[in-house]
């Protein structure tokens, strides 16, 4: 069966195959999906005839001995679960890259050639790297066992003519499930009998109501799941009624199965950063062997010592590995990880946060992300008027006015005729804006608390002695009140289904004939609030002599020669602060698409209030576009409606494939898959199921769009201070490798030990380092076009400023180193030398903050933590020079004041000359301009 929506011609092609695919750390075998005992799409067929097929007899059920056949047969009702790699596995991992191996390389040779503090320390910082890229590798991807978990514990069955409760995991194809309200669904399955039947299936199918359901419907064979009335779903929830239910299918082989085989092929992407992290680590490996090559074949050349050829090569390849580069990107992800959760935004993936910065396309669901998920009673028709209601949601804070298209003049004629039947046709509550019941009701219950109902004396003036309860074949709920010579029924529901059993009317305060012209008018406003993409809902009373009245007869016979009373449009309503957020994506080149379950008309109006501009489409146009051709039209596109779990995943690979970085939101089970398969994916922490969650990249705390655009800004500043980091180290490492390749050939002694070059790393690469990530964003972060997927991280421009740094660093340090040599002992001009480089990258930092303005802006004080470590810097550079310990372990020696003033005044050349060009370029751009 069972469960392949619309009939998507890749889901059929998938349908009969097996999958494995690997998801991060989690390899999933996908079953095939196959017809249960050969029942195919029973949405199709009458229940008599689902029954026969699975042979059950529905008074009986199935006997144990049948269900322990099944059971064999088609296996536990359970969903897989991932199979984890070996912790020892992701560990080793970790050594896989060039940098790492050029490491171990070198610190193998320096123990052969006896330098085994330089051989530990190296090995101390290989592991300490692959300690952290192991933390952050074994958080495993939990989907699949989310999914397992919110199957109903028990379930209650009809088996050899009684009713049996069961463990979930023991239904099988053929069970006859007996369903209340309140419980949720344990297998897929077609009514036999349902009452008054609702079920809330927005973890599946999106929308945002629950759906009526009717056992004697058939449904189309490529109805999508949302428009199945005669079936029931895994892990849904019956909000109203009773049912019973054949199971079609178990386990694997359910919607949610489903889901699980869309998680299992989901691929997840690596990040930009990511990706520009490895080329850049690539291009230093092999820059590091081509020195390490070229410089010990020069010096064999010049006729040197095999150990000293091999320990110039250790200190050349340690010079040119950035040791440092993953730890800081790490730190810095992480402190951008705790803002974020300051903000809202809880990011599950380190990775995840810079990948946010070059979001340019925002896939949003719309119930409860870019609408507030309440009910609201928007505008309404009475006594041939039309009325608006201010306010949103469940708080009862707003007025009604008459609407201005009517030339009215604001003030409001009696309404009790409209407002006491929503209170008194009414079996909800609403507690500081808190539903107890339906959502619809609840609005109706706050329309009227506008209109100074007070419900307390409606319930006391209109006591309640009958009712007929909503149900979904007859699609209207009524009610029946005593007064002293008359019964007074309340009617609500489907305009379409009540507006032909309305005999009379209100108009001018009186009851009047409704004739067919005042019914044509009627649809005509039903269909205007349709437009709206409102949600109608007909109001109707009548007054019945009390004599003539009996409870105990068929009530819904009293439901007809109504007095049509008034017509209510409802909707969900945007949230007010998505309208500005989404103005903000616009301005910093990120497009919003809304993607939703709902009705292509519903959401059409709501993406219209909210600025979104675009086309349209239904998940029945999708199907009829494959992924290539969707990419060719999607950024036309700014709505798609009556989408399920494939299309979501389909539209996102489509914007991938046009080279977008997609955030995708979503809150419910149908959600995980295109959650998994976007670039982030985006869960709400507050009505998200907990599959949802487990798939995201990002819970928001608050499910507010808003917060989604300001992580974006946030990205986008940490992408901005990671590229300040990148720079300073790129730079201090092409100072080193300069400095140690130079000096051998320029017939100077070795300028530092690997010792020392780690040292720098340490000193610089830590604190400093990690304190650029606390810069603010610079002005107008978020008026910039999104930054590609593929833009390079170090552009010719960006490689040419790193390396004037690099150079400036070489010939200072190697000029010092001669200048010293020529004043002192080699030990003193060692000493002032690698001094020297530390202070280059002091003043290199400031470079490093901005690379286009001046760096002594008014900001040049703002980072306190920036200058606690530069100090920090200095007395540790201190310590190591003139504490004797230190300096026997270093190879290092006392220097004078004098020393100290010549490494402060050549160091901060690097500064000098540069704020030197940039203030040429700045002054040379305004000559231009």
């Amino acid at each position: 069966m069972i469960g392949l929506a619309n009939g998507d011609p890749v889901a059929l092609r998938t349908r009969f195959s097996i999958h494995f695919r690997r998801i991060g750390y989690v390899m999933i075998p996908v079953a095939a999906k196959t017809d249960v005992m050969g029942c195919k799409l029973p949405h199709t067929m009458d229940a008599d005839a689902v029954a026969a097929t699975v042979e059950l007899r529905p008074d009986a059920g199935l006997t144990n001995a049948q269900a322990l056949e099944r059971l064999a047969r088609y296996g536990s009702n359970t969903l897989p679960a991932g199979v984890m790699r070996s912790p020892w596995i992701v560990f080793f991992g970790q050594f896989k890259s060039i940098l790492i191996v050029i490491l171990i390389a070198a610190a193998l040779l320096a123990a052969l050639v006896g330098s085994g503090k330089d051989a530990a320390v190296i090995l101390a910082v290989v592991v300490i790297n692959a300690f952290v890229g192991f933390y952050q590798e074994n958080r495993a991807e939990r989907s699949l066992d989310a999914l397992k978990s919110m199957l109903p514990a028990k379930a209650r069955v009809r088996r050899d003519g009684e009713m049996q409760e069961i463990s979930a995991d023991a239904v099988v194809p053929g069970d006859l499930l007996l369903l209340e309200a309140g419980e949720s669904v344990a297998a897929d399955g077609r009514l036999s009998l349902c009452s008054g039947l609702e079920i809330d299936e927005s973890a599946l199918t999106g929308e945002s109501q629950p759906a009526g359901k009717q056992s004697a419907l058939l449904v189309a064979a490529d109805a999508p799941l949302g428009d199945r009335f005669n079936m029931a779903y895994m892990n849904t929830l019956l909000t109203r009624g009773r049912a019973e239910l054949i199971v079609t299918a178990t386990g694997q082989r359910t919607e949610m199965g489903q889901l699980s085989r869309e998680l299992a092929l989901a691929v997840e992407m690596p990040t930009p950063l990511q990706i520009q992290l490895d080329h850049l680590a690539r291009r230093l490996g092999a820059i590091a062997l081509i020195m390490v090559a070229l410089l010990s074949f020069f010096q064999y050349l010049q006729g040197a010592e095999p150990v000293h050829i091999m320990l110039d090569a250790i200190a050349l390849a340690v010079a040119a590995i950035p040791e440092g580069l993953p730890v800081v990107v790490t730190v810095t992800l992480a402190l951008g990880m705790h803002k974020m959760a300051k903000r809202h935004a809880i990011v599950k993936r380190l990775s995840s946060v810079e990948t946010l910065g070059c979001t340019s396309v925002i896939c949003s669901d719309k119930t409860g992300t870019l609408t507030l998920n309440q009910m609201t009673a928007r505008t309404f028709y009475y006594e041939g008027k039309r009325f608006e209601a201010s306010g949103n949601g469940y708080q009862t804070a707003g007025a009604i006015t008459q609407s201005q298209a009517d030339g009215a003049d604001g003030a409001v004629s009696d309404l009790t005729a409209l407002l006491v039947p929503l209170t008194a046709c009414n079996d909800s509550r609403v507690d500081d804006g808190k539903v107890i019941g339906d959502p619809m009701e609840a609005a109706l219950l706050v329309l009227a608390a506008k209109g100074n109902i007070d419900r307390q004396r409606v319930e006391r003036d209109f006591a309640r002695v009958a009712e007929v309860p909503f149900d979904s074949a007859y699609k209207f709920m009524a009610t029946f009140h005593r007064q002293a010579d008359h019964v007074v029924l309340f009617v609500k529901g489907a305009p379409d289904v009540l507006l032909e059993r309305c005999a009379t009317w209100r108009v001018a305060g009186s009851e009047k004939t409704l004739d067919q012209s005042g019914k044509r008018q009627v649809a005509a406003d039903y269909e205007a609030l349709g437009e709206q993409g409102l949600r109608g809902l007909l109001i109707a009373s009548r007054i019945l002599p009390v004599e003539q009245f009996d409870a105990a007869t068929d009530l819904s016979a009293w439901v007809d020669k109504l007095c049509f009373v008034g017509l209510i449009g409802l909707m969900d309503p945007p949230r007010p602060e998505a309208k500005q957020a989404i103005v903000e994506c616009g301005k910093a080149g990120i497009v919003v698409k809304m993607i939703t379950g709902d009705h292509q008309t519903t959401a059409s109006a709501i993406a219209s209030e909210l600025g979104l501009h675009g086309r349209a489409v239904s998940g029945a146009e999708l199907d009829r576009l494959d992924t290539g051709q969707l990419a060719e039209a999607i950024d036309d596109i700014a709505v798609f409606a009556r989408v399920t779990p494939a299309h979501k995943v389909k539209i996102v690979r489509a914007l991938q494939a046009r080279g977008h970085v997609v955030a995708m939101t979503g809150d419910g089970v149908n959600d995980a898959p295109a959650l998994k398969q976007a670039d982030i994916g985006v869960a709400m922490g507050i009505g998200g199921t907990a599959v949802a969650k487990e798939a995201a990249t990002m819970i928001l705390t608050d499910d507010n769009f808003a917060s989604i655009v300001s992580a974006v800004r946030h990205g986008r500043t940490l992408y901005d201070n990671i590229l300040k980091f990148v720079r300073f180290q790129l730079s201090t490492t092409i100072g080193a490798i300069l400095t140690v390749f130079f000096a051998p050939l320029a017939g100077l002694p070795e300028p530092f030990t690997p010792l020392q070059i780690l040292w720098v790393a340490i000193i610089m690469d830590g604190p400093p380092a990690v304190s650029l990530a606390l810069d603010a964003a610079r002005p107008g972060i978020m008026d910039e076009p999104a930054r590609r997927r593929t833009a390079a991280i170090l552009p010719p421009a960006r490689v040419a400023r790193v390396f004037a740094y690099g150079l400036t660093m070489a010939v200072g340090t190697l000029s010092v180193l001669y200048y010293a040599l020529q004043t002192g002992p080699q030990e003193r001009a060692l000493t002032l030398a690698f001094t020297t480089f530390v202070l280059f990258q002091v003043f290199n930092v400031f470079n490093a903050r901005n690379e286009t303005g001046s760096a002594f802006n008014i900001h040049f004080f703002n980072n306190r933590m920036l200058w606690m470590s530069l100090g920090a810097v200095l007395l540790l550079q201190a310590v190591v020079v003139h504490w004797e310990p230190a300096s026997r372990l270093f190879g290092t020696t006392g220097m004078a004041w004098a020393d100290w003033s010549v490494a402060v005044a050549v160091a901060s050349s690097v500064l000098v000359l540069e704020e030197c060009r940039k203030l040429a370029w700045r002054t040379a751009r305004r000559l231009r301009g």
